[in-house]
């Protein structure tokens, strides 16, 4: 893909048709599309004049990693609680955001650079790690946000349950899990249709890069089970989390 007049034209043309689609359509979201579009546009063109000099250095690309969580995090606690960043008790909350991301991310990471999968350099290190960032990030936030919903529609379940005797962790994981669990919808649904509905990113990227169909392949078969695995153990660990009032507080005890 060549940096151009074309492209510049090509993405001005998608970013209209979007936003006239979200105006015509009811929806109202023509201007939230043209933000979105406008800032991943400033954000892009920061990161990759910043990557040129990251990428040259592990210390460096281990630094903007954790940057990586941080931002992961802090999206994933608005999205989870549904407060606002400058509501008082942000930190606490963020860092409880923090521990389905990085637990999740973290073991698979760690075992495609011990076993030599993925070379331990920055260029390698940080799409990788970006990647399963990102997915622990969207499970923490679909889960979190599917449990916070469910547990206040069904609060009188919840309620009844302790009235049972139920420990409070358990009166919440009989609503929790079921609920949780949806949120593995898509990257199932990503793995058992890749190739034959969609080429994800990995393998178009290999290809574009001159790898062959096979190398593209196994590229992708990588980031697909390493995302799987990180976002099942980051819907779990919200779950968890959840369950013992550590997330949303006004839950029944």
């Amino acid at each position: 893909m060549e940096l151009g007049p074309r492209l510049v034209g090509v993405l001005a043309a998608l970013s209209v048709l979007a936003a006239v689609v979200g105006r015509v359509s009811g929806l109202g979201q023509d201007r939230p599309i043209v933000v979105a579009v406008l800032r991943a546009t400033v954000q892009l063109a920061a990161v990759s004049a910043v990557l040129l000099l990251v990428v040259r250095s592990l210390l460096l690309s281990v630094a903007f990693v954790l940057l990586m969580v941080v931002v992961a995090a802090i999206t994933a606690a608005g999205r989870v609680t549904g407060l606002p960043l400058r509501a008082p008790g942000a930190a606490p909350r963020v860092r409880v955001a923090a521990a389905p991301i990085v637990v999740g991310a973290g073991p698979v990471v760690a075992l495609m650079l011990a076993s030599g999968t993925v070379p331990l350099r920055g260029e390698a290190v940080i799409p990788i790690a970006g990647i399963l960032i990102g997915g622990g990030m969207t499970a923490t936030s679909l889960a979190g946000r599917r449990l916070r919903e469910e547990l206040e529609l069904r609060r009188g379940e919840v309620e009844a349950a302790l009235a049972l005797g139920l420990l409070p962790r358990d009166a919440v994981l009989e609503v929790a899990r079921p609920a949780a669990g949806t949120a593995l919808v898509p990257p199932l649904d990503q793995t058992r249709t890749v190739g034959l509905v969609t080429l994800p990113g990995a393998f178009v990227g290999v290809l574009l890069g001159g790898g062959s169909p096979l190398d593209a392949g196994a590229a992708q078969l990588l980031v697909l089970v390493g995302l799987l695995a990180t976002e099942a153990i980051a819907v779990w660990v919200v779950t968890e989390l959840v369950a013992r009032g550590r997330v949303l507080q006004d839950l029944p005890r």
